[in-house]
C-alpha cells in the first residue's frame, strides 16, 4: 500500500488587531506617563522656584571688594577687608585669562542656556563607571550654575540646590549677557591664599597684575577652583602642575591655543612667589586701626571692608618712624633708670652629658636649634633679636643668635661695661649694679638683644646690648596746626601686644599742661603778663570734707610774681588764684572751645589739670594755640573715593578755590571758626616760648634754635608726664604713663621724662622744615621788661604797658570759702597738676 502524503504544516498569522490594541495601550501608557511627568515637572519646578533669589539684581551687582587706606606719599598702610577682591572689569580681563577659566570649568559656555545637557550625561556616565572605586563624583555645573549658587545659594550638598541652582542658571541666562556672567564669576571666586577672583590670586600666587600673567600661568589659575587646597603649588607642586597641564590641553582641544603653545607652555615650571602681604608703611598699625574705626563709624562696617573705598590719608611715612623711634628709645630710658631686670626670657637645657663641665660644650654644638624653635615674644622690635648665652666670664659672655630668619647662626658679645642698669629687682625695687655678669644671666638663658653700632676699629665679634620690653607706657601724636592733618601717631610700645590707642582711646589727666587755657582766659580779659599774682598757701574750705591745701612743686613760696613767671615755673597756687580771678566758669567755656574737654566741673582743681582729656584732643587744642586762636580738628583722613573714583567725603577746615585751575595760583580758604582772640593768644604763646627756653621745658627745646611754645603736664602722685609743645607749623605732644595709673617715681615731672621725647622727634621733624617765628597779630605790641627774674619779653594790649603799677592780686585772700571762686562742694582732695 502506498503511503500517505505527509500533510504541510498550516502557518498561523498573528492577529492584526491584538497588535493595535497593544500598540494603542502602550502609547496611552506612554501619554499618561508624559502627562505625569509634566505634571511632576511642573509641580517640581513650582516647588523648587518658590522662593528663590531674584536674579535681576545681579545687573547691578557690585562684589564684595577690600578698600585700601593711603599714606600722604601714596604709600599702602592697610587694606581692609572681609574677603580679598581686586574687582577687574570684563574688558580688562586678558583674553588667555578668560580662556582658561572657559576650556577648565565649561567647554559649551558659549552656547548653552545655563545648564549643559551633554555635561550631564557625560558626567552621569563616568560617575556609573567609576561606582565603587573610591573617587569622587565629577560635577557637570556650568559656570552660570556656579555663579548662582556662589552668589544666591550657598554651598548646601543636596538634590533640592541642584535643582534650584539649574533653575536659577535658567533664569540668570535670561537676565545677563554671557559677558556680564564671566566678568562675575571670575571676580567672585575663591582661588587659595586668601584671594577672591583672578586679580587678588594673581597677586598673591606670582606678585602680579593681572594683565601681565602668562599662558602657563593663566592656566594655574584656572586649575584652582576646584580645589584650591589640593593645588597649592608650595605645599603640592606636582598636583598642581598636573592640573595646570591639564588646562592647559583643554585649551588646545577647544582651539583657544595651537598644539605647539600648549606643549611650551606644559614645559614650564610654575614659579609661584612665596605669598605676601603688599608692603605697608611700617609702624602704622595705631594710624591704620583708628582710620579704620572712622571709616566704619562715618560709612559702616560693610562699606568698609567690602565697599572698595580709596583713602588718602595724612600720615607722612618719615615722621611716623622717627616718631616711634623716639618714644621707644624713651620708654626704654626710663624703664633702664627704674625697672631694673626682669631677667631672662626662658632658659635652653644643655642637652646630653651629665654633670655641669658638659654644659657649655652641649651649648656651643646644640643652641641653634633650640633658639629656633623658641617663639618670637610679642612686642619685640624687629632689630632685636633673642640670643642664648653660651659661656661667660665675670666681665664678657658670649651669646649665640640667629640670623636671616633664622637660617644663619652668629655670636657676639655682651659686656658688663653695659649692664650698669640692669639691676635685680628685689622686693619690687632695683638693687645696685651687678658686679659679675652671672648676676644678669647664665649659660643656657635667653635674652633679646641688639647689635651695637661698630666703630671703624671694631672688627672681632660683634658687639651686643642686652634689651627689655618696657612695663611702662607712652603715646605721641603731631599734627599740621595750619590743617589739623596728623602726621604720626604712636599709640603704645607696641601695636602688637595692645591694640589700646593711647593717643585716641585713654582718658587721662592732663596735669600742668591744661594751665596755657588758664592763662588765656586771662589775657582775654584784658590782665597782662606782667600781672603780679601772690604765691602763697591757697587753702579752700570743704566743710564737712575738710580743707583743700594746694602745694608748688618746689614746696616754696615766692611771694608776688608775674603771670609769665609763674607760667615758665609752673606755679599752680598762682594759677589757682589766676582761675579764681577770672572765675572757672570762663575757664571752663576756654577749655570747652578748644575741646579740650567736652565738659568740665567748675573746680578749682580743674584749673590745674585735674580734668580728662585725651593725647589727640590736647594736640588739636594746643594746635588752636599755633593758629593764633582758630578750631582746629585734628583728622587722619583727606579724602575718601568710592569704587568709582568718586570723592564721597573731605576733611572739612581747608579748601582750596583754584586747585583744578592750573592758570591760577592755589587759592587757600581757611572756614574754621574763631574761637579765641588773636592778641590774646599770642600773649599765651609769647609766655609759652619762656617755658621751653628757661622754664620747666628747657629739655625740649635745648638746641633745636627754633621758635618753640610748649608746657610741661605732671599728675598727682607723678602718675602721669606730659609735654605738649608747637613751632608755627608743627604740633607734638607726648604722654608716659602706666596704664593703670602708678607712680612713675618721685621727680618723675613731664619736663624729665617726656620733654626729651618730645625733643628727640622734633630734631628729626624739623630737619627738613624752614624756620618760622609766630605771627605777631594787630593789637600787641613787643616789650621788653624787668619782672624780677630776669629781663623778659612779652606782648601787651594797648593800656596794659607793664611800666605801669599794678596791685598784686590774692595779697588778702589766702582763704577762699567753698562756694566762692568756683569752689564748690565736690572739689577733689588731690592737687591736680604739679609741673
Amino acid at each position: 500500500p502506498r503511503s500517505p502524503k505527509p500533510r504541510k504544516p498550516v502557518r498561523r498569522s498573528f492577529p492584526l488587531a491584538w497588535v493595535a490594541r497593544l500598540a494603542s495601550a502602550l502609547l496611552g501608557l506612554l501619554m499618561v506617563l508624559a502627562v505625569l511627568g509634566a505634571i511632576g515637572g511642573y509641580a517640581a519646578w513650582q516647588h523648587f522656584s518658590a522662593d528663590l533669589p531674584d536674579v535681576e539684581g545681579l545687573r547691578h551687582y557690585q562684589p564684595r571688594v577690600m578698600s585700601r587706606v593711603y599714606a600722604g606719599d601714596s604709600r599702602l598702610i592697610a587694606e581692609l577687608a572681609t574677603e580679598r577682591r581686586i574687582f577687574v572689569p570684563y574688558s580688562a580681563i586678558p583674553d588667555r585669562v578668560k580662556q582658561a577659566f572657559v576650556s577648565a570649568e565649561d567647554q559649551n559656555f558659549w552656547i548653552h542656556r545655563g545648564v549643559d545637557p551633554l555635561a550631564i550625561l557625560r558626567a552621569a556616565v563616568t560617575n556609573l563607571h567609576q561606582m565603587g572605586q573610591g573617587r569622587r563624583p565629577i560635577g557637570a555645573s556650568t559656570i552660570t550654575q556656579q555663579v548662582a549658587k556662589n552668589m544666591l545659594l550657598g554651598n548646601e550638598v543636596s538634590i533640592a540646590r541642584k535643582a534650584r541652582e539649574a533653575i536659577l542658571a535658567l533664569r540668570i541666562e535670561e537676565s545677563l549677557s554671557k559677558e556680564r556672567i564671566l566678568e562675575l564669576y571670575l571676580n567672585e571666586i575663591y582661588l587659595g591664599l586668601q584671594a577672591y577672583g583672578v586679580a587678588a590670586a594673581a597677586e598673591a600666587y606670582f606678585s602680579k597684575a593681572l594683565d601681565e600673567l602668562t599662558l602657563p600661568e593663566a592656566a594655574f589659575l584656572a586649575a584652582l577652583p576646584k580645589a584650591p587646597n589640593n593645588y597649592n603649588p608650595f605645599r603640592f607642586p606636582d598636583a598642581a602642575k598636573a592640573r595646570r597641564d591639564w588646562v592647559i590641553d583643554r585649551m588646545a582641544d577647544d582651539h583657544a591655543i595651537t598644539a605647539a603653545e600648549a606643549e611650551a607652555a606644559k614645559a614650564q615650571p610654575i614659579v609661584a612667589a612665596t605669598f605676601r602681604r603688599p608692603e605697608t608703611v611700617p609702624g602704622s598699625d595705631w594710624f591704620a586701626e583708628e582710620v579704620r574705626r572712622r571709616l566704619i563709624d562715618r560709612f559702616g562696617a560693610d562699606a568698609t571692608t567690602q565697599g572698595g573705598l580709596m583713602v588718602r590719608t595724612s600720615l607722612d611715612p618719615a615722621l611716623q618712624s622717627a616718631a616711634e623711634t623716639a618714644l621707644r628709645d624713651g620708654l626704654m630710658a626710663y624703664d633702664r633708670g627704674h625697672g631694673g631686670w626682669r631677667g631672662p626670657l626662658a632658659h635652653l637645657d644643655a642637652g646630653p652629658g651629665p654633670g655641669a663641665a658638659a654644659r657649655p660644650a652641649a651649648l656651643r654644638t646644640d643652641w641653634n636649634t633650640g633658639l629656633a624653635a623658641l617663639p618670637r615674644p610679642p612686642g619685640m622690635p624687629p632689630a632685636w633679636k633673642l640670643a642664648v648665652v653660651l659661656e661667660e666670664t665675670d666681665t664678657e659672655a658670649k651669646l649665640g643668635w640667629l640670623d636671616r630668619g633664622g637660617a644663619l647662626p652668629r655670636t657676639g658679645v655682651l659686656a658688663l661695661a653695659d649692664l650698669g642698669w640692669a639691676r635685680p629687682v628685689r622686693d619690687g625695687k632695683p638693687g645696685p649694679a651687678p658686679r659679675r655678669l652671672a648676676e644678669v644671666a647664665q649659660p643656657g638663658d635667653v635674652v633679646m638683644v641688639e647689635a651695637a653700632p661698630v666703630s671703624a676699629r671694631e672688627t672681632r665679634t660683634e658687639r651686643l646690648v642686652l634689651r627689655q620690653i618696657p612695663a611702662v607706657q607712652g603715646a605721641l601724636v603731631s599734627l599740621d596746626p595750619n590743617t589739623g592733618r596728623v602726621l604720626a601717631l604712636v599709640g603704645g610700645w607696641s601695636f602688637e601686644t595692645s591694640q589700646l590707642n593711647r593717643v585716641t582711646q585713654a582718658n587721662r589727666q592732663p596735669g600742668s599742661s591744661f594751665k596755657p587755657f588758664v592763662y588765656l582766659t586771662a589775657m582775654e580779659q584784658n590782665i597782662p603778663p606782667s600781672q603780679r599774682f601772690l604765691d602763697a598757701p591757697f587753702v579752700v574750705d570743704q566743710g564737712a570734707a575738710g580743707r583743700w591745701r594746694p602745694n608748688d612743686y618746689e614746696g616754696d613760696f615766692l611771694g608776688p610774681v608775674p603771670l609769665r613767671i609763674a607760667l615758665e615755673k609752673s606755679l599752680n597756687l598762682v594759677t589757682i588764684r589766676v582761675a579764681e580771678k577770672v572765675g572757672m566758669e570762663s575757664v571752663a567755656q576756654t577749655a570747652i572751645a578748644f575741646h579740650v574737654v567736652d565738659a568740665m566741673p567748675r573746680v578749682l582743681p580743674a584749673a590745674l589739670g585735674a580734668v580728662d582729656t585725651t593725647v589727640l584732643r590736647l594736640a588739636g587744642a594746643y594746635a588752636g594755640l599755633a593758629t593764633g586762636g582758630r578750631e582746629v580738628v585734628p583728622t587722619l583722613i583727606d579724602t575718601v573715593q568710592d569704587r568709582e573714583g568718586t570723592v564721597v567725603w573731605r576733611a572739612p577746615g581747608i579748601a582750596c578755590a583754584s586747585c583744578d585751575d592750573p592758570a591760577r595760583p592755589p587759592e587757600l580758604i581757611d572756614s574754621r571758626a574763631g574761637i579765641a582772640d588773636p592778641a590774646s593768644v599770642f600773649q599765651v604763646v609769647t609766655m609759652m616760648q619762656g617755658v621751653v627756653q628757661r622754664g620747666t621745658g628747657v629739655k625740649a627745646g635745648a638746641g633745636l634754635n627754633r621758635a618753640i611754645a610748649g608746657k610741661t603736664g605732671t599728675t598727682q602722685d607723678f602718675n602721669d608726664a606730659w609735654f605738649a609743645g608747637f613751632t608755627p607749623d608743627l604740633v607734638t605732644v607726648v604722654w608716659v604713663g602706666f596704664d593703670i595709673p602708678t607712680n612713675l617715681g618721685n621727680n618723675e615731672t613731664g619736663g624729665a621724662v617726656a620733654a626729651p621725647i618730645w625733643h628727640d622727634y622734633m630734631a628729626v621733624a624739623l630737619k627738613t622744615r624752614p624756620s618760622l617765628a609766630f605771627i605777631q597779630p594787630p593789637g600787641v605790641s613787643m616789650i621788653r621788661w624787668d619782672s624780677g627774674f630776669g629781663s623778659v619779653t612779652d606782648a601787651f594790649k594797648t593800656g596794659t604797658d607793664p611800666s605801669s603799677t599794678q596791685p598784686v592780686i590774692g595779697g588778702d585772700d589766702t582763704t577762699a570759702a567753698a562756694p566762692g571762686g568756683g569752689g564748690g562742694s565736690g572739689l577733689d582732695s588731690s592737687m591736680g597738676g604739679l609741673y
